[in-house]
């Protein structure tokens, strides 16, 4: 024990967060004055911090054994200071990636990704209206401008992935992941096409079935209560113009990556368009953050949750016959709007409360709320710190015809120069 009070005093002197430790026997130890302070109930969460273990002591927070004093912006700055290695840092050991690829495979099931999605996103529709946008858009905004509040980057967002998709009136229009209808909405109503939209979670699927028939969209948009993998073109489907998948492809999987793109290629028709927008790893052959962190959000938020590096999905990409035409890094924007869904939520804490309650009983919601708490300013700080990045990959499905398309050889509806996104 003494070993491990020094090396936290060490550690604690030479963060550049002044921080502030209670011991259960009621020792302090830190900064007398710290704007942050960490009061423990348990010598294992110790150890996990002098370790540097920051997911550790996250899980420890949670689950009541830590509790923490403090703005959460300040908290995660004292946590980046006691990392002891890089968190994207992984092995390449042939075994180890081959145990994740069977681990992969097996929590990759319909039935599997179906209870995944719906234990994160069906939590609390209230819940999530507090800290979101007027839309609900939960994925990266696109702050256009620096000036943009939250709402007004996540229509540019989504404009910009209407404008990426050249979307055209008429076209058929398919969202895999549609969430609370965001993009499926604005590309029905500003883009005047046919809309259908996919949702594992059952109280999205209601709340969009309900925004159609208030909006009077009914025989122009549709939302099903689907997985992508049930979809198929023919018995009444006809192919889709343009793909979008936003804030969907990181609850894939590793082992399902290639599956998962011959699937969206067989749902285009030759020539259409994918803007696939997702979460991407910054190490190369990691699906997860290290430290503790990634075990944290595995239990906590996105059980399945895989992270690929953007190298790897535009491999499997290209396996599956979809051509890469364009690729843009919005990492930074995903970082602000993290923290602008932190500062809404810390600013209505009382209120979010009152509403898991309601949901789960006072337990399960005060452990509901300082995990998302640490989520949504650890995301934001993992972001920040390029340990993660936000990835829009524009693909098409070649139709093998030279003459067709903006200019010879284009094979697709993609115009080979980016002028036409921005006018």
């Amino acid at each position: 024990m003494k070993h491990l009070l020094s090396s936290l005093e060490a550690r604690l002197a030479s963060s550049p967060m002044p921080l502030a430790l209670e011991l259960p026997s009621g020792t302090r130890l830190g900064t007398a004055d710290a704007p942050v302070v960490l009061r423990f109930h348990e010598n294992a969460a110790l150890a996990a911090l002098a370790g540097g273990q920051v997911g550790s002591v996250g899980a420890a927070v949670v689950e009541g054994r830590v509790d923490f004093e403090g703005r959460v912006r300040d908290l995660m700055a004292a946590a980046a200071a006691l990392l002891q290695s890089d968190p994207v840092r992984s092995s390449a050991h042939w075994w180890s990636q081959a145990m994740a690829r069977v681990r992969s495979m097996a929590q990759h099931t319909m039935a599997r990704d179906a209870q995944q999605v719906q234990f994160h996103y069906d939590l609390s529709d209230d819940f999530y209206a507090l800290w979101l946008d007027p839309h609900r858009v939960y994925s990266c905004a696109y702050y256009r401008s620096p000036q943009l509040t939250l709402g007004q980057a996540q229509e540019a967002k989504l404009d910009h992935i209407c404008r990426k998709l050249d979307l055209r009136p008429g076209e058929r229009f398919l969202d895999i992941g549609a969430g609370w209808g965001g993009l499926l909405l604005f590309a029905a109503e500003h883009y005047a096409v046919q809309a259908l939209g996919i949702t594992l979670s059952r109280n999205q699927h209601a709340y969009v079935k309900q925004l159609i028939a208030d909006r009077g969209l009914q025989g122009r948009v549709r939302v099903e209560l689907c997985d992508y993998r049930q979809l198929r073109v023919g018995g009444g489907e006809a192919p889709f113009d343009k793909v979008a998948s936003v804030g969907m492809f990181e609850h894939v999987g590793r082992a399902q990556m290639l599956p998962y793109f011959e699937t969206v290629r067989g749902l285009l028709r030759p020539g259409g368009l994918l803007l696939n927008h997702g979460i991407t790893s910054a190490g190369v052959d990691n699906a997860q953050l290290g430290a503790g962190m990634g075990d944290f959000i595995e239990k906590y938020i996105f059980p399945g949750g895989e992270l690929l590096h953007v190298s790897t999905v535009l491999h499997e990409m290209a396996r599956a016959g979809l051509e890469m035409v364009d690729t843009e890094n919005l990492r930074p924007h995903y970082a602000r709007t993290l923290w602008a869904w932190s500062d809404a939520l810390e600013a209505r804490l009382p209120e979010a409360e009152r509403i898991l309650t309601a949901q789960a009983g006072a337990a399960q919601a005060a452990r509901a709320l300082r995990a998302y708490r640490l989520y949504l300013a650890g995301s934001a700080m993992g972001f920040e710190r390029g340990w993660m990045a936000l990835h829009q990959m524009l693909a098409a499905r070649p139709d093998g015809d030279l003459a067709t398309g903006s200019m010879r050889g284009a094979q697709s509806a993609y115009p080979f120069n980016r002028e036409y996104i921005y006018r």
